[in-house]
């Protein structure tokens, strides 16, 4: 391996190589591109008491560097990277996540991403709980990070590749050498597509010692792969080769053995009669979601198709490269980033050409299969591939195409607006395209690029469109798009989109088996309870740099007879240990909880601070409540018809489909502003979706610098 030339460096750093002590590295790194300055801070006691580690270290250090009129494309916007006092661990699965938060280009606020691959691992262990970037390259550059010998560099960006899976590849072998050297690299990209999109992702590289590749993870969420190129930067390599299992200096590590032991069991004895993670991984649910009429198509106005069996997970199944250990980090015995080797690619800059492509997971075979039409498994897999290396988030691309597609079948845009185009559902070709024209930043394919909401608004104002149908078909909130599960009969799960902070992810709360397969939740009180706790729980995973997958994808034996069995609290348990493992403090649910409190509204008073203020911003479009069209209504007609008379007391009979529509939308938009009134109380934030000073006192978060948040947001509603 050829290290490069002193002169071309543009900025170097080197520091002091520490242990870790108990899961924390105690210092983060800093890096400004305005000026190639690299600087070294001090964790202290404060921010590890109230922000614990992840995503809330993240947060912390882009407040402390933004202002309430900061925009995404400021110079002075931050991309910070972070990983948490567990990441590293590996005696217990799922635990090598990144958090990356910035302040987006599709929501104009901030938000929060999570990734896999071995860089969050890695940083910490070179010597840093987070990754700072601020500022912009005036060309170029890689940033290197070389654990092993203490070393931070700044250089031009002097390679060829462009896309994520060559940029991988190549870094890791330059930075790595032998396949030993390999092992120890793991690298941050962006594609072409990131140049020219607000839908961009980041990837975060493994070395798969197995296939002898670098494999893709991304924090695809918010358009963080647009902020990481718009500040020039190709790509992050982070170097640490001498891994062992105690390198988290933790302290009590029979502790964490013993949480490991049994929930590897449960995944050797279970899994193959659970959800088989670890031989189709999260495409498992696919028919299970096309079976509860839950399985987004065309846009989200159907929960299944008949020809959904041709993307489910029998088809994965056979596609996985099977008899492999996939997991992302080491030791993830859940074993569940499969991936389809050597796939024949047909169009676009490597047709011609076999790749290993990552996935599906279930939100890209449901959003670049059903949600958009296409129930071509050979189309979903290549979408899947230039999403990736191109450097898009298949959710928002997913959403971004059907939307554009029913415009399209709706007439609200034609050829002529789409450069001959046609978007209709189905049409995987046309959406590859749009795939490509977003790489090279030409053609109708940049506009689908800039996501959803810009879309209506452009519809709107060059071609005429109806605005009010575009906003109640549009789906996205907050300027994010929805995740890949149908809402409309899941009043639970349309809060747990349209009240989460960042906009509507489901790694919040996934309420809709609760809610609507099993009917747990029947009251108000009981659905605002589960949007407080499992929000506040899925928060906990982010600050401490863990997967959710093997909290609930995995299960006890026993499970179904507990108390709580959607909280799975023999896992909740295990945290715990593993919790007191690693930082030697004795644990309780309770205090993983608040952790998680103290961090969510903190992030609640930070959207605040840059202007997301008030209930509006809480509403989902009406398509995630009911139907909108007459084709929606009357396809699932006996089921609402019923629910006129059952819950609304209107006799249907006599009614023509667009009165029945009124009624039915008359009834569930009421019900979702009570439910809206309910979880605030239970949150603690007043009416208009403000945390209150008392609850922020009660969590110890009553900062002055806080306090002036929420009351000055008081003043504007």
């Amino acid at each position: 391996m050829t290290l490069p030339a002193e002169s071309t460096l543009l900025a170097e750093f080197t520091y002091e190589l520490r242990p870790v002590e108990r899961g924390y590295a105690n210092r983060t790194l800093y890096i400004n591109l305005d000026s190639n300055t690299i600087q070294e801070k001090p964790v202290t006691q404060q921010m590890k008491d109230l922000f614990t580690g992840g995503r809330g270290f993240a947060l912390k250090l882009l407040w402390d560097a933004v202002t309430p009129d900061t925009k995404w494309n400021d110079n002075r916007n931050e991309l910070v990277i972070a990983n948490g006092p567990i990441c590293g661990i590996t005696a217990y699965p799922g635990s090598g996540k990144a958090t990356v938060v910035t302040l987006s280009p599709l929501t104009e606020n901030v938000i929060d991403s999570n990734v896999g691959g071995y860089f969050a691992p890695f940083l910490k262990f070179s010597g840093f709980d987070a990754l700072e970037i601020q500022g912009k390259a005036k060309e170029d550059v890689l940033i290197f990070i070389d654990g092993d010998n203490g070393r931070v560099t700044i250089e031009p960006y002097s390679f060829e590749p462009e896309d994520s899976h060559l940029i991988g590849n190549m870094l890791t072998a330059h930075f790595g050498g032998d396949e030993k050297g390999k092992r120890g690299v793991s690298v941050l990209s962006a594609g072409q597509a990131a140049e020219h999109t607000r839908i961009a992702a980041i990837n975060s590289t493994w070395y798969d010692v197995r296939r002898k590749e670098a494999r893709l993870k991304q924090a695809g969420r918010g358009g963080a792969g647009r902020v990481f190129r718009d500040k020039h930067i190709a790509a992050i390599v982070c170097r640490f080769s001498d891994m062992s299992g105690d390198k988290n200096g933790v302290a009590d590590m029979a502790l964490i053995r013993k949480a490991g032991q049994r929930i590897n069991k449960e995944i050797a004895e279970l899994d193959d009669s659970q959800n088989q993670m670890r031989k189709i991984g999260t495409a498992n649910i696919v028919d299970v979601m096309d079976h509860f009429d839950l399985l987004p198509t065309h846009n989200f106005r159907f929960g299944s198709h008949p020809e959904a069996h041709k993307i489910d997970s029998k088809v994965w199944k056979e596609k996985f490269t099977q008899g492999m250990p996939d997991g992302c980090w080491l030791g993830c015995t859940m074993s569940c980033s499969h991936g389809v080797d050597h796939f024949p690619v047909q169009t676009g800059p490597y047709a011609g050409t076999c790749v290993l492509v990552d996935g599906p997971e279930y939100e890209n075979a449901a959003g670049l299969g059903s949600n958009i039409g296409n129930f071509d498994a050979q189309k979903v897999l290549e979408l899947n591939f230039y999403c990736d290396t191109y450097g898009i988030d298949t959710i928002s691309v997913a959403n971004c195409i059907a939307f554009a597609m029913e415009c399209y079948e709706e007439g609200l845009i034609t050829k002529e607006h789409t450069g001959g185009l046609e978007l209709n559902f189905g049409n995987g070709a046309a959406a590859l395209e749009l795939l490509h024209q977003m790489a090279r930043g030409e053609g109708f394919g940049v506009i689908v690029g800039q996501g959803v909401r810009y879309m209506k608004e452009y519809f709107a104002r060059e071609f005429g469109a109806d605005p009010i149908f575009m906003q109640d078909i549009g789906m996205e909130i907050k300027g994010m798009e929805i995740s890949e599960y149908m809402t409309k009969e899941s009043l639970a799960q349309q809060g747990g989109y349209g009240l989460a902070t960042k906009g509507p992810q489901h790694d919040e709360a996934w309420l809709i088996f609760m809610d609507q397969v099993h009917n747990l939740l029947p009251t108000f009180e009981m659905k605002a309870e589960a949007l407080h706790y499992f929000p506040m729980w899925r928060t906990w995973f982010s600050l401490h740099g863990l997967c959710k997958l093997p909290w609930n994808d995995i299960s006890p034996a026993n499970n179904k007879q507990t108390a709580e069995p959607a909280k799975v609290p023999e896992h909740v348990e295990n945290y715990t240990w593993i919790h007191q493992g690693v930082t030697g403090k004795p644990t309780k649910v309770e205090d993983l909880l608040l952790q998680s409190e103290r961090v969510y509204n903190f992030q609640k008073v930070f959207a605040l601070r840059m202007g997301r203020v008030g209930r509006r911003h809480d509403y989902p479009p009406y398509r995630a409540m009911g139907p909108v069209t007459k084709l929606e209504y009357e396809s699932r007609q006996e089921r609402y018809d019923d629910q006129l008379r059952k819950l609304v007391g209107i006799d249907p009979t006599n009614m023509t489909t667009e009165e029945k529509m009124k009624e039915l939308r008359k009834y569930r938009e009421a019900q979702y502003e009570s439910l809206m009134d309910a979880v605030y109380e239970r949150r603690g934030w007043d009416r208009n979706s403000i945390p209150t000073v008392e609850k922020l006192r009660s969590l110890g978060m009553d900062l002055p610098e806080l306090i002036e948040v929420v009351e000055e947001a008081r003043k504007k509603v």
